[in-house]
């Protein structure tokens, strides 16, 4: 007994209809290969199943471009007109944009272009400028105030610095082989005279520590120095 007529139709289980895919599949691109072989065909081949998986046979002496290429040639379709007017549809779409983008630019950089503006359409620019000004006054507020809190933590290091020095000129107080003395008086040169003979002697120089002198040109003073007179 032969094998009855199958009726064609859409299988409507998901798993038979995916099997049945595969095996035709398989069977299609194997008649394919042999037309190939047998007749010297050029045959391009493509398939996509129900769930987007694509296939594709194309003869070994050809590519789909030169398939689709005489299919145009011999059928009079143009195949890419509709996606070139799609393509130029949008790039002339983004050039209004651009050209938009532009002369909003010169509007607020340089003021160009306000001649055909309406009121409300000059309201606007003006809303947006004051936004834009506001926004960049915070921006500046912020970076001043940084930047004092900076300036601020180098004068208190400045002070913490001139304290440890006034520790350490009341301590070598204690010592007989230092003294204080005045940089611009005798004092100051006889210290330097015995160093020349040898005197082991340190010499300490105070200036002035008054307060606009703490920071000048990156340099510090009010500042005590100490010279070592051997």
């Amino acid at each position: 007994m032969g094998r009855g007529k199958i009726e064609i139709k859409r299988i409507e289980n998901s798993t038979n209809r995916q099997v049945t895919y595969s095996k035709r599949r398989g069977g299609i691109m194997k008649k394919a290969r042999e037309l190939t072989i047998l007749c010297d065909a050029d045959v391009s081949l493509i398939m996509f199943s129900s769930t987007g998986k694509f296939s594709e046979y194309i003869s070994h002496t050809t590519t789909t471009k030169k398939i689709f290429d005489r299919y145009q040639q011999i059928s009079g379709i143009n195949l890419w007109k509709s996606h070139y007017e799609t393509m130029q549809e949008h790039l002339n779409k983004q050039k209004e944009i651009n050209n938009n983008l532009r002369r909003e630019i010169r509007q607020r950089m340089a003021g160009e272009h306000l001649d055909d503006m309406s009121f409300e359409e000059l309201r606007s620019l003006e809303q947006n400028l004051e936004n834009s000004l506001k926004v960049i006054r915070e921006r500046k507020y912020r970076v001043i105030s940084t930047q004092t809190e900076t300036y601020k933590k180098k004068i208190r290091n400045l002070q913490a610095e001139h304290a440890n020095l006034l520790c350490q000129i009341e301590e070598r107080d204690e010592n007989p082989n230092c003294g204080l003395v005045d940089h611009n008086g005798a004092g100051y040169k006889s210290a330097l005279g015995l160093a020349n003979v040898g005197s082991h002697l340190f010499a300490f120089h105070l200036q002035s520590n008054h307060p606009n002198n703490l920071l000048r040109d990156g340099g510090l003073y009010g500042s005590h120095s100490l010279h070592h007179l051997s």
